[in-house]
């Protein structure tokens, strides 16, 4: 027999209800399936049992611990020698066998229904590697069906998707088992999305191939897809899930986090609505969506306490959870003793399905009166929003990667004729989801767990890189390249959906006095030589970097020439000195004692954005002893000590562009920034590179502005949401605004990131000392370094032995977009996706072909309705020519949409790729998706891509 440990028995061990809102804090949630279920083995029959059957299933049965409040996992016989007839009482404890028929309950039973929801949470990774969570999920499935066996009454939710898909590859008969539960009802697969992912930092694009993949493997392998949104266990959740999962076919979502003392949501049930309109039910779980093994009165009892009185019926979710185990006899045996007690009300086993309908049957009246919530639901441990850098940094490029090979390989398949790569990409996008999970991409999982998503996310890229790189030589062997022994041709391919401006920085060799560049015609565009990565003594190599006007998701044909162009400019618009960078457009003054921006002069309308700011806060570095995730913290923008200023070097100076190399240190740690500005830029670009040697401290990026009266808008998902300036720690996607007014004039600053989403807008205090935040500014975690899987908010011991994240060195860039008063006209979010997501350049042949030297397949126009997806259809081609491997490859064209302003507008895109206008109308926010064969009807899908009407 398994003991199970006394933590897990001990009602002293049990959270607080403020505790109970954090993972892990519960050791019985930590057991295994075997574990959880060890109350579960035979006892002694006994003189007083009236069963002959010597099953467990009948003989197992539980007792109450003495101390209320602490359930037991030990079985309890009758007591040795007792042979009284009388019958037991109605009580939470003592022997009672399973043959006893229900009572009907005490008249004074409270008037309330409660749905006991049975599930088993199970974190695939996070104090564990997901090899082991791989097993426990064939395990607690396993217990979960011997339930099933044993309680004809007995209904299992389950959510995540990879964890059947798991099972039906190493166990085909376990998941056949689950295959004919689905089928009667008793096994309820709700949430619809590969896993659990963190709900703030992934793509738009990525929520929605949540599920896409989840959805449809319901569908394929049981008949049935989720109705119900789940996602019990991440730390908070953007306010375009609604629209989300109305888009995948689910019209309700239950969640845990945030709590009562972490949010202004009060409500248990209410309207959760999307910028766009769309509403779901939406329902915060009362107490924890996973109990301890034994009875479940602790359980029911801290849920009905946070539940709100007017409801009368709620969801309780009991089942050993986190490290999976799922409902146990003792739970499900409590459950029945106390229903028939009348202890909490009606106790009943349902599904969340059966609470939805039976809320949504109540009527209008009831509906209508329910609180409707507009806004995002934050927040909970916002130290994850900047824990591990690493894995940050990776999913955004798997990402791209992924996205940018959807799209290249639609072109290789509607254009070329090669089949699309369904199975490729499939692979690739579930480990980029499976890597989204809310234990993985927060940084809150164990050291070792970051090697494998390394390694699993660089199998995503891997994949696309090779499907990209097939798409383009396809596409630039078919272009007519006339020979030019004088020059080395170059192909561009731009993989956004509109046209840009972009410089781009090329390797070459063979070329002992340089190159300049000129565009198919031989007109010459603006070029300078920059340093080449190699570090070599062959003269003949070397880098140039050249501004490249290029389609929209197209490609364009440069040549390099040897020397210096012939007509090349006498002067530059572009000044630079080791203080000074100026443009027509900016002139950045930098104070050469900080280092940072004492003058940031926006010409067009004479405000100075960093006018009489501090520009020794813009680094802020602080000893940080909180934990991992950050838990009971509101905000990281605090003072701090700024990194000294080591050197200032003038690194490039050029008719393109000038780069101002800025280098910092404090401690053991280094941090660079050097500052780009384009001879025409509106902007001021930065590569930051940080090499961190501090454990348990932060740095702040900060960003101080002259402006006043400012207001917030930070980037979501699909979106934007203005949130106040308070300064404190919030997720943003990519981008953050500050607008407000400089000396009465309208003005803002734009920050982009690339791979960083902890931000702060703060308000600032002119009259405080100069040490802390004076002036309104934008704030970025850019490093923290907490101990891996450090949860609770205590000081470390003095001599322990512990790891400490972002160790070493990290790149990532970001950028400075001053404006007039409106954000939007500076278009921050297709900003972002150049930032992100840069063009591609390779060298090219001589050789004939039937394509021009420029070329677009698809384009948005550049406006307000922006195209996020472009790719080959799930489902097989509906053109006449759409045999696999045929004129289409076996796709059709894939269009999704989304409308950025916030305004209702009509949007004309145009896709050459199938020779196509797509012309439709938006919400404001609205998400659309198209399926465009290249002959026959434009129909409108869901997120699923399936019609409509289905």
């Amino acid at each position: 027999m398994t003991e199970v440990s006394p933590a897990a028995a001990d009602p002293a061990s049990q959270p607080t209800e403020t505790e109970s809102n954090d993972a892990g804090l519960v050791s019985a949630r930590l057991l295994s399936a075997e574990v959880a279920n060890a109350e579960n083995v035979p006892t002694e029959p006994t003189e007083v049992a009236t069963s002959s059957s010597t099953t467990p299933a009948d003989q197992s049965s539980t007792d109450q611990s003495p101390v209320s409040g602490g359930p037991t996992a030990t079985p309890t016989a009758a007591p040795v020698g007792r042979r009284s007839a009388a019958p037991l009482s109605n009580a939470p404890s003592g022997f009672r066998p399973e043959t006893v028929a229900p009572a009907p309950r005490p008249a004074a039973t409270p008037d309330r229904t409660l749905h006991m929801i049975g599930n088993a949470h199970l974190d695939p990774v996070w104090l564990w590697p997901w090899q082991e969570g791989y097993q426990e999920a064939r395990a607690t499935f396993r217990s979960a069906l011997d339930r099933m066996d044993e309680y004809p009454d007995f209904i299992f939710t389950c959510d995540q998707i990879v964890l059947l898909s798991w099972v039906e590859e190493q166990d085909p008969a376990l998941f056949e088992r689950i295959r004919e539960q689905v089928a009667e009802g008793r096994w309820v697969n709700a949430g619809g999305w590969w896993v659990e992912p963190d709900c703030n930092m992934p793509m738009g694009e990525s929520f929605v191939r949540q599920g896409l993949y989840g959805q449809r493997y319901l569908r394929e392998k049981f008949g049935r897809m989720a109705e119900v949104g789940m996602n019990v266990d991440p730390f908070g959740h953007n306010a375009m899930l609604p629209q989300i999962l109305r888009g995948q076919r689910m019209d309700s979502y239950m969640f845990l986090r945030p709590g009562r003392h972490e949010s202004d949501l009060d409500s248990t049930l209410f309207w959760w609505q999307s910028p766009d309109g769309s509403r779901i039910l939406g329902y915060r779980i009362p107490f924890e969506y996973c109990s301890p093994p034994g009875d479940v009165s602790w359980q029911t009892e801290k849920s009905i306490a946070q539940l709100d009185r007017g409801l009368g019926e709620a969801m309780v979710f009991y089942g050993v959870g986190n490290h999976g185990g799922g409902p146990t006899k003792a739970n499900i045996d409590s459950i029945h003793r106390f229903d028939r007690m009348g202890s909490f009300g009606r106790m009943k086993m349902s599904s969340p399905r059966e609470y939805f309908d039976e809320m949504l049957a109540r009527g209008p009246q009831f509906l209508d009166a329910l609180d409707v919530r507009t806004d995002d639901l934050q927040h909970h441990a916002p130290g994850c929003y900047s824990s591990h850098s690493g894995i940050k940094a990776w999913q955004r490029r798997a990402q791209f990667a992924v996205l940018n090979a959807e799209r290249w390989a639609a072109v290789s398949a509607l254009d070329s004729g090669v089949a699309y790569p369904r199975e490729d990409l499939g692979r690739a996008w579930k480990q980029v989801l499976f890597n989204q999970f809310h234990d993985i991409l927060p940084g809150s999982a164990i050291e070792s767990a970051y090697d494998d998503a390394r390694d699993q996310l660089g199998e995503a890229v891997a994949i696309s890189k090779r499907i990209i790189t097939r798409a383009h030589n396809l596409i630039a062997a078919r272009i007519d390249i006339p020979m030019d022994v004088a020059t080395q041709p170059v192909v561009v391919f731009n993989p956004h959906p509109w046209a840009i401006e972009t410089d781009v920085e090329l390797q070459y060799g063979v070329q002992q006095t340089g190159v300049h560049v000129v565009d198919a015609e031989g007109v010459p565009t603006v070029s300078q030589r920059v340093q080449s990565v190699a570090t070599t003594d062959d003269k003949g190599r070397g880098a140039v970097a050249f501004r490249a006007e290029l389609p929209a998701f197209g490609y364009r044909l440069y040549r390099l020439r040897p020397g210096t162009a012939a007509n090349a400019p006498a002067s530059s618009p572009l000044t630079a000195t080791d203080t000074v960078l100026e443009n027509e457009h900016l002139r950045v003054e930098i104070d050469p004692t900080t280092g940072w921006l004492s003058s940031l002069l926006v010409k067009a309308t004479g405000v100075d954005l960093a006018a009489g700011t501090a520009s020794d806060q813009h680094t802020q570095i602080c000893d940080d002893p909180t934990d991992t995730w950050g838990h009971r913290v509101i905000s990281y923008a605090w003072a701090g000590v700024p990194m000294s200023v080591d050197r200032i070097l003038l690194r490039e100076s050029g008719p393109l562009r000038a780069r101002l190399r800025i280098e910092r240190s404090w401690g053991r740690s280094t941090f660079v920034e050097e500052l780009i500005l384009g001879h025409d830029s509106r902007t001021l670009k930065v590569e930051a590179t940080i090499d961190w040697r501090e454990q348990a401290h932060l740095m702040k990026l900060r960003f101080p502005t002259a402006l006043t009266a400012p207001t917030a808008t930070y980037e979501i998902p699909f979106g934007e949401l203005e949130r106040p300036v308070d300064g404190a720690e919030e997720p943003a996607q990519s981008w953050v605004d500050l607008t407000g007014t400089a000396a009465g004039t309208p003005g803002g600053l734009t920050v982009i990131a690339t791979g960083k989403h902890g931000w702060d807008v703060s308000p600032g205090d002119p009259a405080a000392h100069e040490a802390v935040n004076q002036h309104p500014s934008i704030g970025i975690t850019a490093v923290r370094s907490p101990v891996y899987s450090w949860h609770d908010p205590r000081l470390l011991e003095a001599d322990g032995i512990y790891t400490f994240q972002d160790q070493g060195v990290q790149r990532f860039r970001y950028e400075l977009i001053p404006h007039a008063g409106d954000h939007r006209a500076a278009r921050p979010g297709r900003r972002a996706i150049e930032l992100g997501s840069p063009v591609r350049a390779q060298l090219e042949a001589f050789h004939e072909g039937p394509l021009a030297p420029i070329g677009s397949f698809a384009d948005d126009g550049g406006d307000a309705v922006q195209l996020t997806a472009i790719k080959g259809s799930e489902d097989p081609s509906s053109s006449t020519s759409g045999e696999t491997g045929g004129e289409t490859g076996g796709a059709d064209l894939i269009v999704r949409a989304v409308e950025t302003r916030g305004e209702a507008t009509e949007a004309s895109i145009e896709l050459p790729l199938v020779g196509r206008t797509l012309t439709a109308t938006f919400g404001p926010y609205q998400i659309r998706t198209f399926r465009v064969p290249r002959d026959g009807e434009i129909t409108e899908l869901d997120l699923l891509e399936l019609p409509l009407d289905d």
